[in-house]
């Protein structure tokens, strides 16, 4: 009974869209179920044959994959959030058409019908739908590492809703406002977008993106990020920088290698660069000063043979203070006469 989620692969594709989580529409009933009175049968029962939405892939994440979505990220800009005005459900299109050109479009079943056949197991289709209703199934959550009973009704429908892994509103602040109303319907019912999921882990994600809302079972946190990674890279959004922080810190917990990040080249970067070489440390040149000569004094004098002229020569020569009998000391030197001179 277990089901794999995870990283999906299309089977098949066609045409681009936008994202967002809307925990409004998430529980809402398919436009192609009907009332659940009636009696249940099985996927084995008659009916169309249905091609696969998508296939699924593995709830855990090797090196080497890390390392990839670490360098698509690099791929996207990062920029701060845009304003939010002008945002509504409805500037995605009817919720959960199967009228996308994305996995899945126009097989004559509802999105949300879609991702339910996809990600419960076993599960029990309403007779007369098509193949398409499912009236109960059950979900291994990835995101809580719970097993949750789905029973279609008005008041047990919502124990399991489809969350959009890139939020619609989220979408909207970082570049879904640019996309075609087309592209936007199909990142609504993309199935690489979404995924069935505990109601209440989708109630409390909301809009949030990785810096502000992860799933509680860590060991799917890798794939989680590089589903948002991917949605994003296909439809051409933007990550924050705190956003792109706490996808890096998720993947190299799985074993990535961050990608050293290139700064923004500039002007002055650029000059810097050509003229990196440092210059050679300045040594001031030794000092040409030297003690003044003076020819010796006459006979008598008190400095003996040395003599100096000033104050400035006794300095240069090192010879200061100059004491009474030291040579060179004479009381021209010695103004306050108490037997030192050049103090």
């Amino acid at each position: 009974m277990v089901v794999a989620t995870g990283l999906i692969t299309v089977a098949s594709f066609s045409g681009t869209g936008a994202a967002d989580s809307d925990v409004t529409q998430a529980a809402a009933t398919s436009t192609t179920s009907a009332p659940t009175t009636g009696t249940s049968t099985s996927t084995s029962a008659p009916g169309p044959t249905l091609n696969p939405v998508v296939v699924a892939g593995p709830t855990t994440l090797s090196a080497p994959a890390a390392d990839r979505s670490l360098a698509k990220l690099e791929t996207l800009a990062v920029k701060g959030r845009a304003p939010k005005t002008g945002y509504s459900r409805d500037q995605f299109g009817q919720s959960w058409t199967d009228d996308v050109t994305v996995a899945g479009g126009h097989n004559g079943c509802d999105t949300r019908n879609d991702i339910l056949r996809r990600d419960l197991a076993p599960i029990v289709l309403k007779p007369g739908s098509n193949g398409c209703a499912v009236l109960s199934g059950t979900l291994d959550d990835p995101y809580t590492a719970t097993r949750i009973q789905f029973m279609r009704g008005k008041t047990t429908s919502s124990a399991v809703q489809i969350d959009h892994v890139v939020a619609l509103s989220d979408a909207w602040q970082k570049g879904a406002q640019q996309l075609s109303p087309m592209e936007r319907r199909n990142f609504a019912n993309d199935p690489r977008n979404l995924q069935a999921t505990d109601g209440a882990a989708n109630q409390q994600k909301g809009a949030g993106d990785a810096a502000t809302w992860l799933p509680s079972n860590k060991s799917y946190r890798c794939v989680y990020v590089t589903r948002q990674i991917d949605v994003k890279s296909i439809y051409r959004l933007w990550v924050t920088q705190a956003e792109k922080d706490a996808m890096v810190r998720i993947l190299a917990g799985c074993g990535g290698t961050p990608v050293a990040s290139t700064p923004p080249t500039s002007d002055l970067s650029e000059t810097a660069t050509r003229t990196a070489t440092p210059a050679p440390a300045y040594t001031p040149p030794p000092s040409t000063q030297r003690p003044m000569y003076v020819a010796p004094p006459p006979a008598g004098d008190d400095g003996g043979s040395t003599y100096y002229a000033n104050c400035s020569a006794v300095r240069a020569a090192g010879a200061d203070p100059i004491r009474v009998g030291e040579p060179g000391y004479r009381p021209g030197l010695d103004r306050d006469g108490d037997g030192v001179g050049c103090e």
